[in-house]
């Protein structure tokens, strides 16, 4: 007895030889030309031609009658394999392509029944390309969704499945339809697209088979394939629907850890405030992703004792880039948040009393800034203020500083604005010029280094300071006044002074008479301590926290990282603003003072200033024993020129931090 599959052969045979006669008895009515081309010559005509291409055109009813018999599933191919040949023709009908001919895609079908079993060739991109080009200036607007398609192509064509299989390099590693059903492809928002996704992880496990074991014990899976919610994660979710890297690669690794924020919103934004969240928005992947720490295809709550989070499973999750961490890690806030208050209460009171630190110095030194602006403008309009006097060319300036101090600033200097630099990179991460200067500097480990270095150099520089005060304050113990006019110790002189010179701001008073130092250059002075102290020990907490954390709880660094942060942005506003307005942009100094790198002032200038202290020397008769000769050119030129360029560096970086400031997410 003959087999269903026969039977159905023999079927389909006499369709095709009934097919043959009905065109034969229309072509003798209508010639074939000779182009091979055909016309239609009534209804009872099977098959068409093409007229454009000459091909036949066979009916999509002709081709269900064999794959759309539904209790014949299955054939055999010639080397003995089974192949599934059904199609429901109500899901073609209701599907995207439902309008297209079979042979549209199945372009090497050319009668029916086939003379053999065919190679399934389908050409999904050059038909999307093509038919794109043809409709895309059309008015109605019809074929926008082929242009999104066309840019889903290009996508693709960049991915790891676009690429030729290493075992087979006649086929690529997925095709089209290989992940999306080419009978069923729906629009957006319908029955198929939601069934399609909630399909995702098992298609992609055709592939995938050790991913997917895993992917169904983890929470997205138990989610998708056990209670079918089409809102949990799938697989295109983290690694995208069509341009997917190599989850080995940088790109993949960026990629997935972003569109884990696309679900997990709050958690993102706390990752990004947090060191390994910064390094990412930067563009590189040497610090801790999402999947590092929850997993990859088996993300679990940190309540399943086989979660990666799991309090007995995170210190070995943690050991996996810090070595030798230790208990003290455990208590470290990888999402830390310093707006909360109620789960992070010391994190939230660090950061008040940073930002009330940050706003009142700021604020009250930019009032005294406009303030004396504004002064100082109404005097040189009323003609007051200082004039050099050039009456004794040889002897007309007074030595201020000393070459080894000059020194002392010019490093001090150029280490504090490679700190900035390279410390608020990380912090403003999320602009364009942070990842730019990133870049020129060799990339984020390289940056570290510099940025270390820097430190390095700039504390060593402050203790070698510290050490030279400390000994000429030793040799002069006998006559020297913690609190008199030499010495940088503030006195109650300093607030009479500061409280005078806001009289005279206003109009309400003289401008006070000071001795060697003012009271904002003793500001200038200590805030140095205070910084050091601050981002100095923050800091050496980040530098080594695997050493730092054998005495420190883990919080401690959540704690560093926030205070390093915001003193390193009160020192960076405030020494390219207030510091250079008072030194450099004040009208009596405009465009800019070269005292620190010459050393020496005009004496005029410095009666002016420090009217109190040239009193004091005239009347012990030591002033002759300060007065110099005017500097060379040589030296006035290269102290100038030192000057300009560190004023412009500062004023790039005030600009790049205050820009990072105004557009930080919040």
């Amino acid at each position: 007895m003959p087999s269903r599959i026969e039977t159905k052969r023999v079927a389909c045979l006499w369709v095709a030889l009934l097919g043959l006669m009905i065109t034969s008895a229309a072509t003798a009515v209508t010639p074939e030309p000779v182009d091979g081309t055909a016309q239609p010559a009534g209804e009872l005509m099977i098959d068409n031609f093409d007229p454009e291409t000459g091909k036949r055109i066979i009916p999509n009813e002709r081709c269900l009658t064999c794959h759309g018999d539904e209790e014949h599933r299955t054939d055999v191919r010639d080397d003995g394999s089974p192949v599934e040949i059904f199609v429901h023709s109500e899901q073609i009908e209701a599907s995207v392509h439902g309008s297209q001919k079979c042979t549209s895609c199945h372009v090497t079908i050319d009668r029916v029944p086939h003379r053999k079993a065919p190679s399934v060739i389908v050409g999904c991109i050059e038909c999307h390309r093509e038919t794109w080009k043809e409709h895309k200036d059309d008015p109605d607007g019809k074929h926008e969704r082929l242009e999104v398609v066309n840019e889903q192509i290009a996508s693709y064509m960049q991915s790891v499945h676009a690429r030729p299989n290493e075992l087979d390099q006649s086929r690529t590693n997925a095709t089209c339809y290989d992940c999306h059903a080419g009978h069923n492809v729906g629009e957006l928002g319908s029955i198929q697209r939601a069934e399609h996704r909630l399909q995702n992880p098992e298609i992609c496990g055709h592939c995938h088979e050790k991913e997917l074991e895993d992917y169904r014990t983890s929470d997205h899976g138990k989610a998708v394939m056990e209670e079918r919610d089409s809102e949990a994660a799938v697989c295109s979710d983290c690694h995208t629907t069509h341009e997917i890297a190599s989850p080995e690669t940088d790109k993949a690794k960026l990629q997935i850890t972003k569109n884990c924020g696309d679900c997990h919103q709050e958690a993102q934004r706390t990752y990004f405030k947090s060191y390994h969240g910064q390094v990412h928005r930067l563009g590189y992947t040497d610090a801790a992703k999402c999947h590092d720490c929850h997993g990859g295809h088996l993300v679990k709550s940190e309540d399943d004792p086989t979660s990666e989070i799991h309090a007995s499973n995170r210190l070995q999750n943690c050991r996996n880039c810090h070595e030798d961490a230790n208990e003290n890690f455990l208590s470290f806030w990888p999402h830390g948040d310093a707006h909360d208050r109620e789960n992070y209460p010391g994190l939230w009171a660090f950061r008040v009393f940073m930002e009330i630190l940050v706003f009142a110095v700021m604020a009250f030194f930019w009032v005294h800034v406009l303030l004396w602006l504004y002064r100082e403008l109404m005097d040189r309009i009323q003609g007051k203020g200082f004039v050099e006097d050039l009456s004794q060319p040889d002897v007309v300036y007074f030595r201020r500083f000393p070459l080894v101090w000059r020194w002392i600033h010019f490093l001090f200097a150029i280490a504090t604005m490679t700190l900035i630099l390279t410390g608020t990179t990380l912090l403003f991460s999320h602009t364009a010029w942070a990842k730019a200067v990133v870049e020129f500097l060799g990339g984020i480990r390289m940056e570290g280094i510099i940025h270390r270095t820097a430190a390095v150099i700039w504390l060593g520089i402050f203790f070698t300071h510290l050490a030279i005060a400390t000994t000429n304050i030793w040799r002069k113990r006998k006559t020297f006044e913690w609190f008199g006019s030499t010495s940088l110790v503030p006195n109650m002189k300093d607030f009479r002074d500061l409280r005078d010179m806001f009289k005279w701001f206003l109009g309400r008073g003289p401008r006070p008479q000071f001795s060697q130092w003012t009271y904002w250059q003793k500001f200038d002075y200590w805030a140095p301590f205070w910084g050091a102290t601050v981002i100095g020990l923050s800091g050496l907490i980040l530098f080594m926290p695997d050493k730092t954390s054998l005495i420190l709880p883990g919080w401690t660094f959540n704690i560093a990282n926030l205070v390093h942060a915001e003193e390193a942005l009160l020192a960076a506003i405030f020494l390219n603003s207030v510091h250079f307005f008072n030194v450099h942009f004040r009208p009596e100094r405009f465009p800019m003072s070269t005292a620190i790198f010459t050393g020496v002032i005009p004496i005029d200038e410095f009666k002016h200033d420090h009217r109190l202290q040239y009193e004091r020397l005239l009347e012990t008769g030591e002033l002759e024993k300060h007065l110099v000769h005017r500097p060379s050119r040589r030296l006035s030129l290269a102290a100038s020129f030192i000057t300009t360029v560190l004023i412009m560096a500062g004023l790039t970086l005030l600009t790049l931090v205050l820009f990072g400031l105004v557009t930080l997410p919040s």
